[in-house]
């Protein structure tokens, strides 16, 4: 419980507060549990002062000194400590909310799981400060410094953070999803295992910073300088890392799909574990599959998988179209092979002519139904002529005539004939005989030749 002698000195005004500090400096200062809501402080010395559990809301505590302070659990929310010197105080779960620190000097201050959100913290120093689990949702970090600050499992999402110092900092853990962190500078920052989903980190430093484990998902990483930084099984996929510097990184087991990597500067990646010889390349794209081409005999396995179990089958997705389509995947994985559906309508972000290639490609034959025919004789147009080891097996419902132009086709002597069918029971009862045979003759015929 506080002192009655002592609040009543510090109700008697500031002034006479401190010059009584002055006189006794090692005298002990109770201010426990000491209800100073609204309190103006403003320049008080409360250097060393015991404020444990002490209502301090909405208090002016601007320019105070609470160097070594002790403020566990105290309720600062809303309070004004604007160029506050607050080095190496005591605030573990003391309640900030909304509280201003504008140019504050808090470094080596400790705030385990202190609540920080939305305060305001510009300009702040914090270096060196514990705010292990602490929450700092939605709070206003713009060129505060947290160089070498255990921000470990904190809670930061949604953070102002442009422009902060962040050098040697570790976040490992932390979540910083959706905050801004434009510009920040992250050198040698740790951040295995952090939360970066849709954080924007374009334009920041993150030289040698260890990302392992991160999550940076839809992450803005435009211009971000990411030279020697530890990727390590880092999630990356439909990042923004136009522009950014990716030089000597640890990229071993990323995650890298659907990347924004146009004017990146990639160079030397390296694709192996710590424990293993280096490997480097060129293309963080690519790392991955590299990788797997040099380490796992897995791999072969897949490539001879897919070369040699792939069917792509086109054709209308009519819902009575689509019913035969289904038929016939489900029929021919019975029969051991993968097939994989093209609809025309789907890949509408990617060239018609490049995503047919790339499927038949790897494909061991194509069934094409070329009943009411529409996209199928353009995506036939993409495949007959370049492809002659891939057979095509075209197929019509007896009462549909085929289309004028697919007699162009015929010259090609991949394209194997036409086989009608009356309904989907009469096409799946003929499959294995008239369809599936007919085609594996080919592809050994062509294989033979070759």
């Amino acid at each position: 419980m506080a002192s009655k002698r002592l609040l009543d000195l510090l109700h008697s005004g500031v002034l006479y507060w401190n010059t009584n500090r002055d006189l006794f400096p090692h005298a002990k200062v109770n201010l426990r549990q000491a209800n100073l809501r609204k309190a103006n402080l403003k320049r008080a010395n409360l250097s060393r002062a015991d404020l444990k559990d002490a209502d301090l809301r909405q208090a002016n505590l601007r320019q105070a000194n609470l160097t070594e302070a002790d403020l566990r659990q105290a309720d600062l929310r809303e309070a004004d400590l604007s160029l506050a010197n607050l080095t190496k105080a005591n605030l573990t779960k003391t309640n900030l909310r909304g509280a201003i620190f504008k140019r504050a000097n808090l470094s080596s201050a400790n705030l385990i799981q202190a609540v920080l959100k939305e305060s305001i913290l510009t300009r702040a120093e914090l270096s060196e400060a514990n705010l292990r689990e602490a929450d700092l949702w939605r709070a206003q970090l713009n060129s505060v410094s947290l160089n070498s600050a255990n921000l470990f499992k904190a809670d930061i999402e949604g953070a102002y953070l442009a422009e902060a110092n962040l050098r040697d900092a570790n976040l490992n853990d932390a979540f910083l999803s959706q905050s801004n962190l434009t510009e920040a500078d992250l050198t040698k920052a740790a951040l295995e295992g952090a939360y970066l989903l849709g954080t924007d980190l374009s334009r920041a430093k993150l030289i040698q910073a260890g990302l392992a484990f991160s999550h940076l998902t839809d992450a803005n990483l435009r211009g971000a300088d990411l030279t020697g930084t530890d990727l390590t099984q880092a999630s990356l996929v439909t990042s923004n890392l136009e522009g950014a510097i990716l030089k000597n990184c640890r990229v071993y087991g990323i995650s890298a799909w659907d990347l924004n990597l146009n004017y990146a500067e990639q160079s030397d990646l390296i694709i192996t574990d710590e424990s293993q010889p280096i490997i480097t390349v060129d293309n963080l794209e690519v790392a991955q599959f590299i990788y797997l081409l040099l380490s796992s005999e897995k791999i072969r396995s897949v490539i001879d998988t897919i070369t040699s179990k792939v069917v792509l089958i086109l054709g209308r997705f009519t819902p009575e179209r689509k019913a035969v389509l289904d038929a016939i995947r489900k029929k021919l994985r019975d029969h051991n092979y993968l097939p994989v559906v093209f609809d025309f309508e789907k890949p509408s972000s990617r060239d018609l002519t490049e995503t047919i290639s790339t499927l038949a490609h790897i494909s061991r034959f194509v069934i094409a139904d070329i009943t009411e025919a529409k996209s199928v004789p353009q995506e036939l147009e993409c495949i007959v002529p370049d492809l002659p080891s891939v057979p095509i097996q075209p197929i019509i419902q007896s009462e549909s005539g085929e289309y004028s132009m697919f007699e162009h086709f015929k010259k090609y002597p991949w394209v194997l004939h036409i086989h009608c069918y009356k309904d989907s029971y009469d096409l799946m009862r003929a499959l294995s005989s008239e369809i599936i045979a007919p085609v594996e003759a080919k592809v050994k015929e062509i294989r033979e030749s070759h």
